[in-house]
Protein backbone atom coordinates (compact mmCIF):
# COMPACT_ATOMS: atom_id res chain seq x y z
CA UNK A 1 0.00 0.00 0.00
CA UNK A 2 1.24 3.54 -1.20
CA UNK A 3 0.09 6.70 -0.80
CA UNK A 4 1.47 9.71 -2.91
CA UNK A 5 0.76 13.25 -2.45
CA UNK A 6 1.52 16.01 -5.17
CA UNK A 7 -0.01 19.17 -5.72
CA UNK A 8 1.88 21.00 -3.57
CA UNK A 9 3.56 24.58 -4.48
CA UNK A 10 4.24 28.26 -4.00
CA UNK A 11 0.84 30.52 -4.46
CA UNK A 12 0.63 33.97 -3.46
CA UNK A 13 -2.36 34.82 -0.53
CA UNK A 14 -5.83 34.19 -2.10
CA UNK A 15 -4.86 32.16 -4.37
CA UNK A 16 -5.87 28.55 -4.85
CA UNK A 17 -3.97 24.59 -5.30
CA UNK A 18 -5.35 21.23 -5.87
CA UNK A 19 -3.24 18.69 -3.45
CA UNK A 20 -3.60 14.98 -4.84
CA UNK A 21 -3.52 11.86 -2.36
CA UNK A 22 -3.09 9.13 -5.03
CA UNK A 23 -3.59 5.19 -3.13
CA UNK A 24 -2.67 2.43 -4.49
CA UNK A 25 -2.83 -1.30 -3.34
CA UNK A 26 -6.46 -1.11 -1.46
CA UNK A 27 -9.76 1.00 -0.30
CA UNK A 28 -9.53 2.75 2.76
CA UNK A 29 -12.46 3.47 5.17
CA UNK A 30 -11.49 6.88 5.78
CA UNK A 31 -8.85 9.75 4.12
CA UNK A 32 -7.63 12.23 6.18
CA UNK A 33 -5.60 15.36 5.24
CA UNK A 34 -3.06 17.14 7.77
CA UNK A 35 -0.90 20.12 7.76
CA UNK A 36 2.45 20.86 9.90
CA UNK A 37 3.38 24.00 10.07
CA UNK A 38 6.65 25.30 10.38
CA UNK A 39 7.84 24.50 13.92
CA UNK A 40 4.16 23.08 15.07
CA UNK A 41 2.69 20.22 15.39
CA UNK A 42 1.11 18.12 13.00
CA UNK A 43 -2.92 19.04 12.72
CA UNK A 44 -6.03 17.24 10.89
CA UNK A 45 -7.87 19.77 8.78
CA UNK A 46 -9.90 17.53 6.62
CA UNK A 47 -11.20 14.14 6.24
CA UNK A 48 -13.10 11.67 3.66
CA UNK A 49 -15.29 8.77 4.54
CA UNK A 50 -15.21 7.52 1.20
CA UNK A 51 -17.66 5.01 1.68
CA UNK A 52 -20.02 7.35 3.10
CA UNK A 53 -19.20 10.54 1.05
CA UNK A 54 -19.02 12.53 3.87
CA UNK A 55 -16.53 15.18 4.47
CA UNK A 56 -15.37 16.99 7.90
CA UNK A 57 -13.49 20.07 8.37
CA UNK A 58 -11.74 21.85 10.80
CA UNK A 59 -12.83 25.07 11.54
CA UNK A 60 -10.06 27.33 10.01
CA UNK A 61 -10.59 25.72 6.26
CA UNK A 62 -13.98 25.07 6.32
CA UNK A 63 -15.54 26.75 3.13
CA UNK A 64 -12.39 27.11 1.99
CA UNK A 65 -11.04 23.78 1.77
CA UNK A 66 -13.22 21.06 -0.13
CA UNK A 67 -12.15 16.97 -0.25
CA UNK A 68 -13.73 15.04 -2.80
CA UNK A 69 -12.88 10.83 -3.96
CA UNK A 70 -14.55 7.24 -3.09
CA UNK A 71 -13.75 3.91 -3.13
CA UNK A 72 -14.00 3.78 -6.84
CA UNK A 73 -11.21 5.95 -7.68
CA UNK A 74 -7.57 5.88 -6.41
CA UNK A 75 -6.98 9.63 -5.62
CA UNK A 76 -8.65 11.58 -3.03
CA UNK A 77 -8.53 15.67 -4.02
CA UNK A 78 -8.18 18.39 -1.56
CA UNK A 79 -9.09 21.74 -3.16
CA UNK A 80 -7.79 24.93 -1.38
CA UNK A 81 -8.96 28.19 -2.41
CA UNK A 82 -8.78 31.35 -0.70
CA UNK A 83 -5.27 30.18 0.98
CA UNK A 84 -3.80 32.52 3.58
CA UNK A 85 -0.02 32.79 4.59
CA UNK A 86 -1.60 30.72 8.07
CA UNK A 87 -1.76 27.36 5.19
CA UNK A 88 1.53 27.00 5.05
CA UNK A 89 2.71 23.78 5.91
CA UNK A 90 3.26 20.67 5.02
CA UNK A 91 0.41 18.69 3.94
CA UNK A 92 0.33 14.88 4.34
CA UNK A 93 -2.86 12.33 3.62
CA UNK A 94 -3.20 9.22 5.79
CA UNK A 95 -5.59 5.96 5.33
CA UNK A 96 -7.68 4.47 7.81
CA UNK A 97 -8.43 0.83 7.16
CA UNK A 98 -9.87 -0.16 10.12
CA UNK A 99 -13.94 -0.26 11.54
CA UNK A 100 -14.64 3.02 13.21
CA UNK A 101 -15.22 6.74 11.89
CA UNK A 102 -12.69 8.53 12.48
CA UNK A 103 -14.08 11.65 10.44
CA UNK A 104 -16.35 13.77 12.72
CA UNK A 105 -13.68 14.76 14.96
CA UNK A 106 -11.96 16.62 12.65
CA UNK A 107 -14.65 19.52 12.73
CA UNK A 108 -12.78 19.78 16.52
CA UNK A 109 -9.73 19.69 15.33
CA UNK A 110 -9.40 16.27 16.77
CA UNK A 111 -8.43 12.60 14.69
CA UNK A 112 -7.53 9.43 16.22
CA UNK A 113 -4.29 8.78 16.80
CA UNK A 114 -3.77 5.61 14.66
CA UNK A 115 -3.70 6.12 11.02
CA UNK A 116 -2.67 3.00 9.27
CA UNK A 117 -0.76 4.24 6.48
CA UNK A 118 1.22 7.86 5.48
CA UNK A 119 1.73 9.40 2.38
CA UNK A 120 5.17 11.72 2.06
CA UNK A 121 3.93 15.04 2.56
CA UNK A 122 3.56 18.23 0.17
CA UNK A 123 5.13 21.15 0.24
CA UNK A 124 2.51 24.75 0.15
CA UNK A 125 3.88 27.85 0.19
CA UNK A 126 1.77 31.05 0.75
CA UNK A 127 2.84 34.40 0.40
CA UNK A 128 1.55 37.37 1.37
Amino acid sequence: VQLVESGGGLVQAGGSLRLSCAASGSTFAAIGWFRQAPGQRREPIACISTSEGSSYYVPSVKDRFFVSGNNAEDTVYLQMNSLKSADTGVYYCAAYDRDGRPCPGFRHGLSPPEWDYWGQGTQVAVSS
